[in-house]
């Protein structure tokens, strides 16, 4: 059995507005800092095999501020490479683009979502050997949506259906009888949500 947790960075200028934030390497708010804090207590009781994180310093800062003092930087979890759309919301592109959805036309000069699978792909292919035991995986919102689905092999429309939150945790759970969803967008450890 293998538990995969996956924890989205906290908080940033851009994420906040919801720009599309791929390769800009934009620092997390104070509120992004503080919810990366709160994952400490949150997975305190964890025991990793291993903990990896997206180079970019958002998620990197996340993984530092949570308790994970070194982290494997890993390029194949860094965030889709959103192209032509880097900086601009989903608003902004459909009052150029009516109809435009990231899950079926991906970004021009930027990666498809077979790209971002292939990369998930490999990724997981990486974990395949690991003993029984649980990994952790500070990334980003769309890359961590996309790797649940090539996990689950589910449909690339899926991913428009999966919302997830900064600093929420969620789990994806390898075991004998196939690969489940164990958590999803998980936050009740952030400041100010009811436990």
């Amino acid at each position: 059995m293998l538990d995969v947790f996956t924890v989205r960075h906290g908080e940033t200028e851009w994420s906040k507005s919801g720009r599309h934030t791929g390769l800009t390497d934009v620092p997390l708010l104070p509120e992004g800092e503080a919810r990366a804090r709160s994952l400490g207590p949150r997975l305190a009781g964890e025991r990793f095999l291993r903990a990896y994180s997206s180079p970019l310093r958002r998620a990197l800062q996340t993984a530092y501020l949570a308790g994970f003092t070194g982290p494997i930087p890993e390029p194949l979890v860094a965030e889709w490479d959103y192209g032509d759309y880097e900086g601009v919301t989903s608003k902004e592109i459909r009052a150029r683009r009516p109809g435009w959805d990231l899950w079926r036309d991906g970004c021009p000069s930027g990666e498809t979502i077979a790209d971002v699978r292939a990369r998930a792909a490999r990724f997981l292919e990486k974990l395949a050997d690991l003993p029984d035991g649980s990994v952790i995986v500070f990334s980003h919102g769309h890359f961590l949506r996309v790797l649940a689905l090539q996990f689950l092999e589910l449909p690339d429309a899926a991913g428009g259906r999966l919302s997830l939150e900064t600093a929420a945790v969620s789990v994806l759970r390898r075991e004998e009888g196939g690969r489940l969803l164990e958590l999803w967008n998980d936050t009740g450890h952030l400041p100010g949500q009811p436990a």
